[in-house]
C-alpha cells in the first residue's frame, strides 16, 4: 500500500484493525469486547461488522463504541454471513496489521504484544499463534493447541493449524486482501495469499481462547470435512487426485489436533 504512513499510538492511524465479523452473540460479545480492551497493546482499532442481529448485539456493541472511539460498529444492510461481514471490516481497515477475532472468541491480554513483536522480527505475510479451546461457560477443555514453525502452500492445503482468532495479516508483505463468499472464508483467505508465494510463521505461545458451542463435535467434523474437499476442487481447481491427497494429510492432521483438546 504505497505512500500510506502506518500508524503509532501518537497518529491518527491506528497498527491494527481488528476484524470482527457478528450475529445474535447477545451473552458474548461484552466478553470478546473486553479481552480486546484487556490488551497491554492498544494500537488498535475493533471493526466489528454485524451481519443483521436480531438481538441485543448491537446495542450493546454501540454501549462499548460510545465508550471507546477504538470500537466500531458496521451494519450491514443484509444477512449475508461471515465472509461478507469480514470484507466489510477490512473495507474499513486503516491498519497496517489485520488481526481476526470471531465475535464469541477471546484474546489473552498479551496476545497482541507478543504477534506484534514477533510479525516484525521478521516481516511475514501471515503470523499465527498457539491457543486453547474453551466450552460456552468459557472454562478451558483441552490442552494448549501448538502450531509449526512455518508453512507455505502447499503445507497449508493438508493443515488445520492456522485457526482464525490467532491469524494477523501484514499488509504491506501480503499484499491485497480480499475475502471469498464460501464455506470456511478464513481458509480461503490464507490459501490465496501464501499462494502469491509468501509463508506463515507461528508463535507456539498460549494467546487466545477458542470457544466451542451450539453444534456437536461430529457435526462440526462432517461440516468442516465438507467445506474443505470443497475449497480443494471448487476454489483451488486441485485434480481429483491431488485432491485426496491433501484430503486424508488434512483430515489426519484434524484428528490428531481434536486428541489435544
Amino acid at each position: 500500500m504505497p505512500g500510506r504512513r502506518w500508524g503509532t499510538e501518537a497518529t491518527a492511524m491506528p497498527l491494527v484493525s481488528i476484524i470482527t465479523p457478528s450475529w445474535n452473540v447477545e451473552s458474548l460479545i461484552g466478553e470478546t469486547i473486553a479481552s480486546v480492551q484487556a490488551q497491554t497493546f492498544g494500537d488498535w482499532e475493533f471493526l466489528i461488522a454485524d451481519d443483521c442481529s436480531t438481538d441485543r448485539t448491537t446495542a450493546i456493541v454501540e454501549q462499548h463504541a460510545a465508550a471507546d472511539p477504538r470500537i466500531k460498529l458496521i451494519r450491514q444492510p443484509r444477512n449475508g454471513g461471515p465472509a461478507l461481514a469480514r470484507q466489510a471490516a477490512i473495507d474499513h481497515a486503516k491498519g497496517r496489521f489485520l488481526a481476526f477475532l470471531d465475535s464469541d472468541d477471546l484474546w489473552l491480554p498479551a496476545k497482541l504484544e507478543r504477534q506484534i513483536a514477533f510479525a516484525k522480527e521478521k516481516p511475514t505475510a501471515i503470523t499465527y499463534t498457539a491457543y486453547r479451546r474453551i466450552d460456552e461457560a468459557g472454562s478451558v477443555t483441552g490442552r494448549l493447541v501448538t502450531v509449526p514453525e512455518q508453512l507455505n502452500y502447499g503445507e497449508l492445503l493438508k493443515n488445520t493449524s492456522i485457526a482464525t482468532l490467532t491469524a494477523m495479516v501484514d499488509r504491506e508483505v501480503a499484499g491485497e486482501i480480499a475475502m471469498k463468499d464460501e464455506p470456511y472464508d478464513d481458509f480461503c483467505l490464507w490459501l490465496s495469499i501464501l499462494k502469491r508465494g509468501h509463508v506463515a510463521r507461528g508463535l507456539n505461545e498460549d494467546l487466545a481462547r477458542y470457544r466451542v458451542r451450539g453444534v456437536s463435535v461430529s457435526s462440526r467434523r462432517l461440516r468442516s470435512a465438507g467445506w474443505v474437499w470443497h475449497i480443494y476442487r471448487n476454489v483451488e481447481h486441485l485434480s481429483l487426485a491431488k485432491s485426496g491427497w491433501c484430503f486424508a494429510h488434512w483430515a489426519t492432521r484434524a484428528w490428531l489436533r481434536r486428541r489435544e483438546f
